[in-house]
């Protein structure tokens, strides 16, 4: 499988030189180190205006074909999943591939026993277990569309997307461990379930032994319904042959409006890109034990944990802790205990492991590391240089990774020995990739040492198809902003060398410690509680989240009277709506917001004011009634 990777930078530039002159024959030749059932009548067609974008076409394959099946002969006793436990005192578990395929099978054959067809949406909400990437895979195996949903999500977050999607099942846990924390699963799912009709069947595993209620009729065991398939005495699940348009998974991702959007990926298209930048990006070699600490409930755990490692025949490493637990060396102890030779983290978890100093690194041997990657957000120089110093010890090279959820897998990033690197750079676009800077009207900004908002002029396979059931929420949001591109959402400089930096969204979404979260999402939430009139959420820089939620809220009638006490309810009810990950870090009340004489709320003025920048808040005297910055100025946090 190594004939897809790119051996020196000049081989790169001649690559990137024949994607980009020929992009259907480079992407022809990539897809043919796949397995396939039906090789495509047709590479790509496409345009960007409905949008209307089919890679492969024809072309009939089953993704869990490429990331099980075909390694069985070769690499059947090799490593396929290694799983670290949130407890260094439980024991971890390893997974061969023949293991997992067989496990993969197993499920999906429970999936069929009630009731899941082809084509039915699922819902999974799990802790990070082996189990979890089995249901995955048990889904693609029988042509099901998965939706994972992430386990710091609310009752009302998780409803949401049911209903969205129509989900018939959904996959959980009695509950689950990250830290100190024990997650009610469970009761989360019961509590979303009252207002999700779709749903017929929840299928529980038993991970921590909470007490939880089943109800007859609705809720199954997985251990049951395992030993069910063993007794029926038929193993193999025979794969469901789909076509490479087919839908593979929904990925709800936040927007600048407050409903969560199900970006939608494909079969084909999909599989080829996560496995030709999973191979390229890290370099990966036969034998290396790669680590990748996201969540399989985002995109990176999508691609980087579970499809793009496995169809390589990857050892791919899932840990269901955090970095700080039962200290801050946890990180350090699992490299030390599994030889990880690639780990690929967040800037966030680098800027929070920064601040406990160097003493959780004492005595960690850290040898193994070959190359070191960074995704969710752009990476701060002095994060960088900690990670680069104290755990590549300056000679694993950093990938800082740039894409999103809509992308299937990196666009633009370092290769890793190849690309020169630079600090806080993403570098340089992977082969098919052809990003461009644009103008606020969309004209394009040509030549180097410029910056504007960031586009790409031209498909890849990776590309999301729609938003589910509302395509024309797909094109308003990526496609309608500048004609024949698609809109990234973020700004972008491009220095002298044509290197790529991202400066951050655009748009009215934050990035909170790698999540991305729409302020309109939050002010809904916000909006929600009893004695709010109305509010406003803004970003602004935190030391270890890069950025924190700054909430301006107007509630002149609060409850008892106690600013405090009215504060911590607002944030209880961003919890609940939303869930942990929105909950402001700043509140200020005010007696108003400051808006233009058409109504629209001049946040561009309160983020000034929440990153401490108020001596140029530019031209305030359009506004409805500009004494109100003066008051929101005194009294900013």
């Amino acid at each position: 499988m190594s004939n897809m990777k790119i051996s020196s930078f000049e081989e790169y530039h001649q690559v990137y030189k024949h994607s980009i002159e020929q992009p259907e024959e480079f992407w022809a030749g990539i897809a043919d180190n796949f397995q396939w059932r039906k090789k495509w009548d047709n590479v790509l067609s496409w345009n960007f205006k409905e949008p209307n974008i089919k890679w492969f076409e024809g072309a009939k394959l089953n993704i869990t074909e490429n990331c099980l099946d075909r390694h069985l002969e070769t690499l059947g006793d090799t490593p396929a999943i290694i799983w670290e436990p949130n407890d260094p005192t439980e024991n971890h578990r390893v997974l061969t591939y023949k293991q997992l395929h067989d496990k993969v099978c197993q499920f999906a054959n429970v999936l069929k026993n009630n009731g899941v067809q082809k084509g039915d949406r699922i819902c999974i909400y799990m802790p990070m277990l082996p189990e979890l990437a089995i249901a995955v895979l048990a889904c693609a195996r029988i042509g099901a569309i998965h939706s994972v949903v992430f386990g710091g999500f609310s009752a009302q977050s998780i409803a949401d997307r049911i209903k969205d999607a129509e989900c018939k099942v959904v996959i959980t846990a009695d509950g689950g461990f990250r830290g100190t924390k024990d997650l009610p699963l469970k009761s989360v799912i019961d509590d979303a379930l009252v207002q999700c009709p779709s749903v017929k069947r929840v299928i529980v595993l038993t991970r921590s032994r909470t007490p939880v209620s089943m109800i007859k009729g609705r809720d199954v065991w997985w251990e049951d319904e395992i030993k069910k398939v063993e007794t029926q005495g038929n193993p193999e699940c025979p794969a469901e042959e789909m076509d490479a348009e087919d839908m593979l998974f929904i990925l709800y991702t936040s927007g600048s409006t407050g409903k969560p959007k199900g970006v939608v990926h494909t079969c084909g298209g999909y599989m080829v890109y996560a496995g030709y930048t999973f191979a390229n990006t890290f370099q990966y070699n036969p034998g290396d034990v790669y680590f990748c600490t996201a969540d399989i409930g985002w995109i990176t755990g999508h691609s980087y944990i579970v499809y793009g490692p496995l169809s390589q025949g990857a050892t791919t490493l899932i840990f269901e802790g955090i970095p700080t637990y039962p200290d801050a060396g946890r990180f350090w102890d699992i490299v030390e205990k599994y030889k990880v030779n690639i780990l690929y983290t967040a800037p966030t978890a680098i800027r929070s492991l920064m601040s406990f100093g160097l003493d959780p690194l004492k005595d960690k041997d850290l040898s193994s590391i070959k190359v070191l990657g960074s995704v969710g957000e752009p990476i701060n120089e002095e994060a960088w240089h900690w990670f680069d110093d104290h755990i590549g010890y300056n000679k694993a090279p950093i990938v800082d990774t740039w894409w999103q959820t809509e992308n299937g897998g990196h666009m633009i990033t370092p290769i890793a020995g190849i690309t020169p690197t630079k600090p806080g750079y993403a570098t340089l676009p992977l082969p098919g990739i052809q990003p461009v800077l644009v103008d606020e009207n969309g004209k394009e900004i040509e030549g180097n040492g410029v910056s504007g908002n960031l586009c790409i002029k031209f498909p890849w396979p990776g590309i999301l198809r729609t938003t589910y059931g509302d395509h024309e929420r797909c094109r308003l949001t990526y496609f309608a902003t500048y004609e024949n591109m698609y809109f990234t959402g973020d700004g972008c400089l491009r220095d002298d060398d044509g290197y790529y930096r991202i400066t951050g969204r655009v748009d009215d979404v934050l990035n909170v410690s790698g999540h991305r979260i729409g302020t309109a999402e939050v002010e809904n939430a916000i909006n929600m509680h009893s004695s709010v009139v109305e509010s406003a959420v803004v970003g602004y820089p935190h030391d270890i989240k890069g950025q924190g939620v700054y909430a301006f809220v107007v509630s002149p009638n609060q409850h008892g009277g106690d600013a405090e006490l009215n504060k911590k309810d607002i944030i209880m009810t961003v919890q609940r709506i939303i869930g942990p990950i929105a909950k402001p870090d700043k509140i200020q009340f005010v007696s108003g917001l400051p808006k233009t004489r058409s109504g629209k709320i001049m946040r561009r003025i309160l983020r000034k004011i929440a990153e401490g920048d108020t001596a140029n808040l530019g031209d305030t005297s359009t506004l409805l009634d500009p004494s109100v910055v003066d008051e929101i100025k005194a009294g900013a946090l």
